[in-house]
Parts: C-alpha cells; structure tokens; sequence
C-alpha cells in the first residue's frame, strides 16, 4: 500500500512540474508552413491548432504562464497557428486560441474568418478569454503571441482592455505599430480621418471593419501611440520582415522601448525571404518567438531558405 502512496505522490509531483498538458504526450508534427493550417480548417471547421485549447492543462513552474495565440486579419485560431500551436505544446507550454472578430452567427466558412469587427470589439473578446484561461488554468498572468492585427489587439487590450496586470509578454509577429501605408508624406488614415470620420470603422470596407483601423494615421493607431505605445512592466517583442507587402513599410513594426526588443527575421540570414504570411510559419521566427516566451533556454536560430506566402 506504501509503495502506491510514494508512486502517486511522484506522479502528482511530475504533473505538477511538467504541466497535465506535458506529461506522457508524444511531440506533435511541427509543419513548417502558414498554408500548412488550411486543410485542418477545411476537414476540421471551426476546430483549433493540434496543441491548443486543451482546458486540463495545467501550466509547469518552467513555464507558469499560459500563451494565447492572436490571430490576424481574416485568420482564426486554427488555419493561423497550425505551425505554432504545436511547437508550443511540444515545449511544455499550456496553449490557447481564440477566434475574435468574426461572424458567429454566419454559417462556415463564413463564421471561420476572424478580424473583421471594430478592434475595440474584438478586445473585449480577448478580454473575456484572457479571463476564462486564467480561470482555468490557476494561472496570474499570461503570454500573448499576436500576429498583424493580432498584435494591435493584443495591445489594445492591455492598454485600454484592463489587461495590463494579466499580461507577462507580447510576443508580435509583423505588428503595424505605428499602422500601413504611411509612406512619401502620404498617410491613408489619416486622408480618411480628413472626410470626417470619427471612427474609421464606421467608413470600413463592406465586411472588414478593423481594416481602416490599421492604417497609418488612424484614430486607433494615434490612440495607442498616444503617451507611449507600450505598457509599463510588459516585456514586448517585435518580430519583422523586410518582405511585408501588408504592413508598409516593414518599419512600422519597429519601436524602442524600455522593456521592448526588435528583430528583422533577415538579420544574418539573407536567405529568408518570409512575407507578411510565412512569417507565421517559418522555423526561423517560430524559434525567435520561443526564445522571446522562454528567455532563459535560448535556442539557436536555424537560417533556412523561406519563400513568401507559403513559408
């Protein structure tokens, strides 16, 4: 009887250490592309990322803070983050993703394309599911990993949300920080902002209501930028591509700050020539972001040829 009490007590503690989500589980199939998510969605609609989603995990001591997974404009949490999920779960992490800004009520597909409300609505979104993962998990705080609007959202949220005190790090991939298409003297939002529009939202294209948000010169983008993009006590990093053909330039990706770091994915590696959307594939970046979310195990950073788009 002696010997079952010790041998439970070693896996209660095992459990403990490793996360329930760790313990016994075989390494998922870590692909390498973003377009490696849209046959799950195809097969699997409305489902989420292998890796992700799974309520019994329990976050280890390595890595206490779950990470939720921000999404970009049209994506949602599985055809996003099929390259990523995985590799986090592989790791040890306690993985989420939700989809925000879409269509629920539409029938699929078109409930599976995210991104589309207001971003203060999607936050809000955010918010709520920031608050059932810590719920679930025991956890104080979380790390969020944005990808383009992702990131935006992920900021918005702790700036103006009431995150600030639930978030450790945000981890961005291709972040439109100080928003696109603001090149030559010439700023989109804010020529939209000159017709008169409070809210760019309410003059968003048909179906996209945050797409006029991101531009470079909107009123979200000078309400974030406003008295310092970043919030106090958040670890942020930026990871960018000189190949973004959405965020333009690339640069609006870049912003120094205390407690922020900034990283060009071509850095030491001319080869990679990942765009806007393989970003959110490539081992490269995946690798960046894990070192960012576990600082102290630093992995070396492969350098691989990366076409654009598929990764």
């Amino acid at each position: 009887m002696r010997w079952r009490i010790v041998i439970g007590s070693l896996i209660s503690t095992a459990a403990l250490f490793w996360g329930t989500g760790a313990v016994g589980a075989a390494p998922l199939p870590e692909p390498d592309t973003f377009l490696s998510g849209v046959l799950p969605e195809l097969t699997n609609p409305g489902g989420s990322a292998p890796g992700s989603n799974d309520w019994s995990c329990r976050p280890s001591a390595e890595h206490p803070s779950p990470v939720v997974l921000v999404h970009g404009t049209g994506g949602n949490r599985q055809d996003n983050w099929a390259a990523y999920a995985p590799m986090l779960a592989n790791e040890g992490f306690c993985v989420f993703s939700l989809t925000y800004g879409n269509f629920a009520d539409l029938p699929w597909p078109l409930s599976a394309i995210g991104g589309m409300l207001p971003v203060d609505v999607s936050s809000g979104q955010l918010a709520t599911f920031v608050d059932e993962v810590l719920a679930a998990t025991g956890a104080t705080k979380v790390d969020l990993v944005g990808h383009s609007q992702g990131t935006v959202l992920a900021n918005n949220y702790a700036k103006f949300r009431g995150g600030a005190g639930k978030v450790g790090r945000i981890v961005s991939l291709a972040p439109p920080w100080d928003g696109t298409y603001g090149v030559d003297g010439f700023s989109l939002g804010a020529a939209v902002r000159g017709l008169g529009v409070d809210d760019e939202f309410q003059l968003g294209f048909p179906v996209c209501k945050a797409c006029t948000e991101l531009m470079h010169g909107s009123g979200l983008v000078d309400r974030l930028r406003s008295g310092g993009l970043y919030v106090p006590g958040i670890e942020y990093t930026n990871i960018v591509t000189r190949y973004d053909e959405i965020v333009v330039p690339y640069t609006s990706g870049i912003e120094p700050g205390p407690l922020a770091t900034n990283i060009v994915v071509q850095d030491g590696c001319e080869q990679d020539y990942s765009d806007h959307l393989s970003i959110a594939g490539a081992r490269r970046a995946r690798t960046m972001v894990l070192n960012a979310l576990d600082p102290t195990h630093q992995r070396e950073v492969p350098c691989l040829f990366v076409p654009p788009v598929a990764g």
